[in-house]
Protein backbone atom coordinates (compact mmCIF):
# COMPACT_ATOMS: atom_id res chain seq x y z
CA UNK A 1 0.00 0.00 0.00
CA UNK A 2 1.46 3.42 -0.92
CA UNK A 3 2.42 5.97 1.70
CA UNK A 4 1.76 9.72 1.39
CA UNK A 5 3.13 12.88 2.97
CA UNK A 6 0.24 15.30 3.64
CA UNK A 7 0.92 18.85 4.83
CA UNK A 8 -1.90 20.59 6.70
CA UNK A 9 -2.23 24.30 7.40
CA UNK A 10 -2.70 25.12 11.08
CA UNK A 11 -3.13 28.38 12.94
CA UNK A 12 -0.62 29.12 15.65
CA UNK A 13 -0.17 32.24 17.76
CA UNK A 14 3.23 33.56 18.78
CA UNK A 15 4.20 36.48 21.00
CA UNK A 16 6.74 39.17 20.09
CA UNK A 17 8.07 41.80 22.50
CA UNK A 18 8.57 44.95 20.42
CA UNK A 19 10.04 48.34 21.27
CA UNK A 20 8.12 50.97 19.28
CA UNK A 21 6.56 54.44 19.54
CA UNK A 22 3.05 53.15 18.75
CA UNK A 23 0.95 50.01 18.35
CA UNK A 24 1.02 50.53 14.57
CA UNK A 25 4.81 50.72 14.54
CA UNK A 26 5.02 47.56 16.67
CA UNK A 27 2.75 45.68 14.23
CA UNK A 28 4.74 47.06 11.29
CA UNK A 29 7.96 45.70 12.77
CA UNK A 30 6.46 42.24 13.29
CA UNK A 31 4.89 42.14 9.80
CA UNK A 32 8.22 43.04 8.23
CA UNK A 33 10.29 40.47 10.13
CA UNK A 34 12.11 42.97 12.30
CA UNK A 35 11.46 41.26 15.61
CA UNK A 36 12.19 37.95 17.30
CA UNK A 37 9.51 35.69 18.74
CA UNK A 38 9.49 35.15 22.50
CA UNK A 39 10.85 31.64 23.18
CA UNK A 40 8.21 28.97 23.82
CA UNK A 41 5.36 31.40 23.10
CA UNK A 42 3.92 29.44 20.18
CA UNK A 43 0.42 28.08 20.82
CA UNK A 44 -1.69 25.87 18.55
CA UNK A 45 -5.11 27.39 17.86
CA UNK A 46 -6.88 25.33 15.19
CA UNK A 47 -6.71 23.79 11.72
CA UNK A 48 -6.77 26.53 9.07
CA UNK A 49 -9.75 25.51 6.94
CA UNK A 50 -9.97 28.82 5.03
CA UNK A 51 -6.99 27.84 2.85
CA UNK A 52 -6.11 24.67 0.97
CA UNK A 53 -5.52 22.99 -2.37
CA UNK A 54 -7.56 24.59 -5.19
CA UNK A 55 -10.37 22.28 -6.31
CA UNK A 56 -10.01 23.16 -9.98
CA UNK A 57 -6.42 21.88 -9.98
CA UNK A 58 -7.14 18.72 -7.93
CA UNK A 59 -10.52 17.65 -9.36
CA UNK A 60 -9.65 13.92 -9.22
CA UNK A 61 -8.82 14.14 -5.50
CA UNK A 62 -11.96 16.20 -4.81
CA UNK A 63 -14.15 13.61 -6.52
CA UNK A 64 -12.46 10.76 -4.63
CA UNK A 65 -12.94 12.60 -1.31
CA UNK A 66 -16.62 13.12 -2.10
CA UNK A 67 -17.02 9.39 -2.85
CA UNK A 68 -15.46 8.74 0.59
CA UNK A 69 -18.14 10.94 2.16
CA UNK A 70 -16.20 14.17 2.71
CA UNK A 71 -17.97 17.46 2.05
CA UNK A 72 -15.61 19.64 0.03
CA UNK A 73 -16.42 23.28 -0.82
CA UNK A 74 -16.19 24.33 -4.46
CA UNK A 75 -13.11 26.51 -3.92
CA UNK A 76 -10.50 24.40 -2.09
CA UNK A 77 -9.72 21.24 -0.13
CA UNK A 78 -9.79 22.72 3.39
CA UNK A 79 -6.50 22.98 5.28
CA UNK A 80 -4.43 20.79 2.93
CA UNK A 81 -1.22 22.42 1.74
CA UNK A 82 0.19 19.49 -0.21
CA UNK A 83 -0.04 15.74 -0.76
CA UNK A 84 2.52 13.52 -2.43
CA UNK A 85 3.31 9.85 -2.56
CA UNK A 86 6.57 8.98 -0.80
Amino acid sequence: MPQFAVEQYELHACTYHVTADSAAEAIHKVLNGGETMVDNSGKYIEVAEDVGLPCDEYRDIVEALQRLGDRIPESHIPSIRSVEEI
